[in-house]
């Protein structure tokens, strides 16, 4: 089943805080920075949070202890389902997704739901993946003339490779500081 990163997100969201109202989902959503880089708006929140409830992902119920004026809030947890595939999505959008992919940096947000061991075989696929990308896009550069290409193809080449030469190793520290907080646990 394909969700979009919205969905994606919101999965995460609502995971994490067990059940939460879509006001609430609105305001994390803005502390965290998500509406800049994730072009998710308060209409995106609503529509997701349907989709999801469509596809049985959530459920959703109406909170009947709230007092005060105003509508009493629906509040959302996620089904056996949608913890199912919040795990397999994340999983794969850390292990494959392109460099500077918006899937990759959602799915980091959800590393809380896996274990260290399935975020450290994620990563690591993800790095074989990218250095696959960067042997073939080596390869199209090379075959086409390489430096002797104009500038601005070169370019086109070059900016790749650098950007997937600082993911592998983003994901490398990462990687570090996973482990030294997975010994620290242990140590403690």
């Amino acid at each position: 089943m394909e969700i979009t990163n919205v969905e994606f997100m919101l999965l995460q969201i609502i995971c994490e805080q067990k059940t939460v109202s879509g006001y609430e989902i609105n305001h994390l959503i803005k502390e965290r920075g998500y509406r800049e880089w994730g072009d998710i708006g308060t209409t995106s929140i609503y529509v997701g949070l349907k989709k999801l409830s469509k596809k049985q992902l959530v459920n959703s119920y109406l909170d009947t202890t709230k007092q005060g004026k105003g509508p009493m809030p629906r509040k959302f947890e996620v089904t056996a389902n949608g913890v199912k595939l919040l795990k397999k999505n994340t999983l794969e959008s850390l292990s494959s997704s392109r460099e500077r992919d918006n899937r990759f940096d959602l799915a980091l947000g959800g590393i809380p739901f896996l274990t260290t061991e399935e975020v450290l075989a994620a990563l690591q696929k993800r790095k074989v993946f990218l250095s696959e990308v960067a042997k073939n896009i080596n390869k199209k550069f090379d075959s086409q003339g390489g430096i002797r290409l104009p500038v601005h193809v070169q370019a086109l080449f070059r900016h790749p490779l650098l950007l997937i030469k600082n993911e592998i190793e983003f994901m490398d520290i990462l990687i570090t500081d996973l482990l030294e907080k997975s010994d620290n646990k242990e140590d403690g």
